[in-house]
């Protein structure tokens, strides 16, 4: 089972950028390439909801209507890490965001059914 570690979330003003990370560990015999990696979101009373993702080797990549444009996914996979690049940030995307894990590597999957592994979360607040 792979674990996986989010760093990186704050405070930002509205308008500012922010971005969060997360590393993999413990892959279980598999190598992170081997996993399609994601980020997601759970503001309070709401749903958790999917941002963006990025398949294994990192050719595909997919994106919320609300994240297009604004947020930019991306993998490292020789750290082992995962990115999530947050600019132009509106009040509404105050939530905890966590990073996932599929084992649907050869594609960026878009919901969040498609992820087995999770990390704790980090929180990202943006103010007015």
């Amino acid at each position: 089972q792979v674990q996986l570690v989010e760093s990186g979330g704050g405070l930002v003003q509205a308008g500012g950028s922010l971005r969060v990370s997360c590393a993999a560990s413990g892959a279980s015999g598999r190598t992170f390439e081997t996993y399609a990696m994601g980020w997601l979101r759970q503001a309070p009373g709401k749903r958790r909801e999917f941002v963006a993702s990025v398949s294994g080797i990192g050719r595909i990549t997919y994106y919320a209507d609300s994240a297009k444009g604004r947020f930019t996914i991306s993998r490292d996979n020789v750290k082992n890490t995962v990115d999530l690049q947050m600019s132009s940030l509106q009040p509404e995307d105050t939530a905890v965001y966590y990073c996932a894990a599929s084992l649907y590597d050869t594609t960026a999957p878009g919901s969040v059914e498609d992820f087995q592994y999770w990390g704790q979360g980090t929180q990202v607040t943006v103010s007015t």
